[in-house]
C-alpha cells in the first residue's frame, strides 16, 4: 500500500484486492423492476404532500409547477440515462460529480443525497405510524416507528431479489389504489369541476385562474416536485442492473412517464372532491377527503383510508431504504467514510449501511415528534426537496462540463436533449431552490439541512479527504480519466 496526493488534495491509498472483495454488489435486475423501484420511490407522493401547493398557488397555480417540474424531471431523467451508462457505478450522482468536479464535490453530492434519503424515510415512518394509530391505538409510537424500520429494513437485508419483489408488489397495489380511486371519484359524480376552484384569492387576483398570482406557482414548485422526487435513485441500482445501457434508461424513461400521468389523474380528481381545493390543499390525508365523499365518514372510509395510505407510504419506504443503503455504500467504499460501513454480507448486500441508515432515520423520527410543529410532513417535504435540488444542479452540471471536457468517455446511450436539457433542467432547480425559501414557517428545517451539509464539509476537510481509496470504482474511473 502507499499514498499518494491528487490534484485535487486528496490521498488515495491503494487497497488489496480483499478489500474490493468484501465490498461488492451483485445482481442482475432488468427494467421492469427498475421501473417499479423507480416508480415506487416515488408514489407516496401521490397520497400526501403534493396537495399543500394548492393552498400557495391555488389549483392552477399547482398545475403550472407541476409542468414546470415534469419538464425538468423529462429532461434530468434523460440525462441521467445517459450518464449511467457511460459511469454504471452504485455511487450514482456521487460518482457523476466525483467525475465531473472532483472528490470534494463528489462527496458532497453523495452526503446530500443520503440526507435527503435518511429524511424521507423519517418522514414516511411518521407519516404511517400517524395512519396506523386508529388501528392500534394502544400501540405507543415509538414501537411502530421500531417496527417499520425493522420490517422494511430487513426486507432490503435479506436478499436483492426478495427487497425488488416486495418493491414491485407493493408498488403495482399502490398504482391500484389509486387506479381505483381515480375510476371512483370520475364515475360516481363526487367529483365536481366548481372544486377545483374554491381557494380564496388574494386582493386584485382571480379565484378560478391564478388566486395568488404568479407568485403561487413559483410557491408550489416544491409540493410539485412530491410527484417526481426520488425516482433518481435508479443510477444507484447500476452495479446490480443487467445490461446497464440498455435496462437503466427503460428504467427510468418509463418510470418517469408513469409518474406524470399518474400525478395527472392525482392533481384533477383528488383536488375536485369533498371539500375542494380549499380543503384538499390543509388536509395531510387528502386521499381520505374523495373516500369520505364516496363512503360518508365512519369505518368503512377510515379502513380504507389506512389501508391505502399505509401500503402507498410503504411501496416509496422499501425503495427509499434500498436507496440509501447504496450511497452511504458507495462513499463509505471510497474512503470518504469510515470503511467498516461498506462491507457487505454473503449474498452481497451492503447491511451495514441499511442499519447505520435506519438509526439516524429513527433519531430523525424522534427529533421530528419532540419538535411538534404544525404539518411536520410539509416541513420534512421542503427539507428533502432542498437538499434533492442541490444534488439535481450539481449533477446537472456535471453533465455539462463532462460533455465539453470528455468527449471521448464512452456513452453507449445518448440523452436526445444533449447540453440543452440539462441546461433547461439546471435553471429549474435553481427556481424550485429558491422557492423552498418561500414559505417562512419551514426555513427552520431547511437551514436544519444547511448545517448538516456544513458539518460534512468540515469532516471531509479534516477527515474524509485523507483516505480515499484509488480502486474504488467511481474513484478508479475519474483517475483512470486524467491519466
Amino acid at each position: 500500500m502507499f499514498l499518494k496526493k491528487s490534484k485535487n488534495f486528496a490521498s488515495y491509498e491503494n487497497v488489496s484486492i480483499n478489500y474490493l472483495k468484501r465490498r461488492q454488489l451483485q445482481g442482475s435486475t432488468g427494467a421492469f423492476l427498475l421501473w417499479s423501484l423507480g416508480v415506487g420511490a416515488v408514489i407516496s407522493g401521490n397520497f400526501y404532500g403534493w396537495n399543500y401547493g394548492l393552498i400557495v398557488g391555488g389549483f392552477w397555480g399547482l398545475t403550472i409547477a407541476t409542468f414546470l417540474m415534469a419538464i425538468m424531471y423529462i429532461c434530468m431523467v434523460y440525462t441521467l440515462a445517459e450518464l449511467s451508462s457511460a459511469l454504471p457505478h452504485a455511487g450514482g450522482f456521487y460518482s457523476f460529480t466525483r467525475n465531473a468536479f472532483g472528490p470534494f464535490w463528489g462527496f458532497l453530492c453523495g452526503v446530500i443525497v443520503t440526507v435527503e434519503y435518511v429524511l424521507g424515510t423519517s418522514a414516511l415512518v411518521f407519516a404511517m405510524s400517524n395512519y396506523l394509530k386508529p388501528v392500534i391505538p394502544s400501540v405507543p409510537s415509538y414501537v411502530v416507528w421500531v417496527i417499520i424500520y425493522a420490517l422494511f429494513t430487513g426486507v432490503c437485508i435479506l436478499s436483492l431479489e426478495f427487497s425488488l419483489q416486495v418493491s414491485l408488489f407493493m408498488t403495482l397495489v399502490a398504482i391500484m389504489i389509486l387506479g381505483i380511486f381515480y375510476f371512483s371519484m370520475s364515475q360516481s359524480g363526487v367529483f365536481k369541476l366548481e372544486l377545483l376552484f374554491n381557494i380564496p384569492p388574494d386582493p386584485g387576483q382571480s379565484a378560478k385562474w391564478l388566486p395568488k398570482g404568479w407568485k403561487g406557482v413559483f410557491a408550489a414548485m416544491p409540493y410539485a416536485i412530491w410527484f417526481y422526487q426520488a425516482i433518481e435513485l435508479l443510477p444507484m441500482a447500476s452495479e446490480e442492473t443487467e445490461d446497464v445501457p440498455r435496462n437503466m434508461p427503460k428504467g427510468l424513461i418509463s418510470g418517469i412517464l408513469t409518474l406524470i400521468l399518474v400525478s395527472i389523474f392525482t392533481l384533477v380528481l383528488n383536488t375536485g372532491v369533498g371539500g375542494g381545493a380549499a380543503a384538499i390543499g390543509k388536509s395531510n390525508i387528502p386521499l381520505a377527503e374523495g373516500l369520505q365523499a364516496y363512503f360518508g365518514k365512519g369505518s368503512t372510509s377510515d379502513f380504507l383510508t389506512t389501508l391505502s395510505l399505509t401500503l402507498g407510504l410503504g411501496a416509496s419506504l422499501c425503495s427509499i431504504v434500498y436507496g440509501y443503503g447504496r450511497i452511504l455504500f458507495s462513499i463509505s467504499r471510497a474512503g470518504y467514510l469510515p470503511r467498516w460501513i461498506s462491507v457487505t454480507s454473503k449474498n452481497n448486500i451492503p447491511y451495514r449501511a441499511l442499519i447505520l441508515c435506519t438509526i439516524l432515520g429513527l433519531i430523525c423520527v424522534v427529533i421530528v415528534e419532540q419538535g411538534k410543529v404544525v404539518a411536520v410532513d410539509a416541513v420534512i417535504l421542503n427539507m428533502t426537496v432542498f437538499a434533492a435540488v442541490i444534488s439535481y444542479i450539481l449533477v446537472m452540471l456535471s453533465y455539462i462540463k463532462l460533455k465539453l471536457t470528455s468527449p471521448d468517455l464512452p456513452r453507449p446511450y445518448q440523452s436526445p436533449f444533449g447540453i440543452q436539457g440539462a441546461f433547461v433542467a439546471t435553471a429549474l432547480a435553481v427556481l424550485a431552490l429558491i422557492a423552498c425559501f418561500y414559505t417562512r414557517d419551514y426555513q427552520p428545517g431547511i437551514w436544519g439541512t444547511v448545517i448538516a451539509i456544513v458539518l460534512a464539509v468540515l469532516y471531509y476537510f479534516v477527515y474524509g479527504r485523507h483516505r480515499l481509496v484509488a480502486q474504488a470504482p467511481e474513484e478508479a474511473a475519474a483517475l483512470n480519466k486524467r491519466t
